[in-house]
């Protein structure tokens, strides 16, 4: 009896080739408003056109990509958030994702049609090249979605012995900050350019702790790293630079750092093929399109870093979601 082998199935190619339309229905959705206009309550089709400023039909056509994505509920006539989108998409809670779509919208897709220009070695702009307005969407975009990793920090690593903490590239002071909420005793300094301290300044005062929280302008590449520290964060950072771009900074850490010293590195570490975690393998795009020698570095590749800049690894931990953290002390 002969067997007729089950044909090759295109689904997988159309699902992932189709991938852009759900997530420019998710960037529209968010920035017309459809979540924040469902927060308090369900609505037909008419009346989420009234609160949103959009004709009828445009208001179908996104609530119900929404619904086939299972971001809205629809019940008879009426849409509704899902407990996701209540979550994450309304601005009603501290999880607030639409500045991370926001940025993802405006920054990283439109990087994002030059992929194969970057991956075949093609000039493309850096995001350090971002004007003013441009770069502090990217801060608070990359603030939000990576609020889980920081809050996780201060969980992953004891910090009861640490004083000072220099974090380097801190963004918007949120890792500093979340810190600072679970050691009373540790006090943080946040670098960065100047656009982007004043943000984080913003965020620490708003966080009460002023007192212990600094942001300073810096630029990490060219400017001198201050002594006084005796833990040093750098929190998605590594990602930026090149192997040797590296070795050469955790060297410049190195000098600064005295003895007893912790380097806490939080980042898309994957294993060893750079294919797990999967998120991370993606992101790896994310930084070709973006840097110049952007990339996704393994745990195995970190430890040879130490290696050749004084530093012995001690662990690795998940903090959340595909983001863990490595943790290393001086020689």
């Amino acid at each position: 009896m002969t067997t007729t082998a089950t044909p090759p199935n295109p689904e997988p190619v159309m699902r992932i080739a189709s991938g852009f339309m759900a997530a420019k229905h998710l960037f529209a959705a968010s920035e017309l408003g459809l979540f924040e206009a469902l927060a308090d309550s369900p609505a037909t089709l008419e009346a989420l056109a009234a609160r949103t400023g959009l004709t009828p039909r445009a208001a179908r056509i996104s609530a119900d990509a929404m619904v086939a994505l299972e971001l809205l509920v629809r019940s008879g006539d009426e849409y509704s958030n899902s407990s996701t989108a209540a979550q994450f998409l309304t601005g009603r809670t501290s999880a607030d994702l639409r500045p991370f779509l926001k940025f993802w919208d405006k920054l990283s897709y439109p990087a994002w049609t030059a992929l194969a220009t970057a991956l075949a070695g093609g000039e493309h702009p850096e995001i350090f090249e971002l004007d003013d307005e441009l770069q502090k969407v990217a801060s608070e975009g990359i603030e939000a979605v990576l609020a889980g990793p920081a809050h996780a920090l201060p969980h992953a690593v004891d910090l009861h012995s640490s004083h000072s903490l220099l974090d380097i590239g801190g963004g918007t002071g949120s890792w500093s900050i979340a810190a600072a909420q679970v050691y009373p005793d540790l006090t943080c300094t946040v670098l960065d350019l100047p656009v982007v301290v004043g943000v984080a300044g913003d965020r620490i005062a708003s966080a009460g702790l002023s007192a212990r929280v600094h942001a300073v302008a810096c630029d990490v590449q060219t400017d001198p790293l201050p002594e006084g520290h005796d833990t040093f964060l750098m929190a998605n950072l590594v990602h930026y630079w090149s192997p040797q771009d590296n070795q050469a900074f955790l060297s410049r850490v190195r000098a600064v750092a005295p003895e007893g010293a912790r380097l806490l590195l939080a980042d898309f570490w994957t294993d060893r093929t750079h294919t797990q975690p999967v998120h991370a393998a993606m992101m790896a795009g994310e930084f070709a399109v973006h840097l110049q020698h952007g990339d996704v570095y393994s745990v195995d590749e970190v430890r040879g870093w130490f290696d050749a800049t004084s530093w012995r690894f001690l662990s690795h931990a998940p903090l959340a979601g595909p983001q863990s953290l490595i943790v290393a002390e001086p020689i």
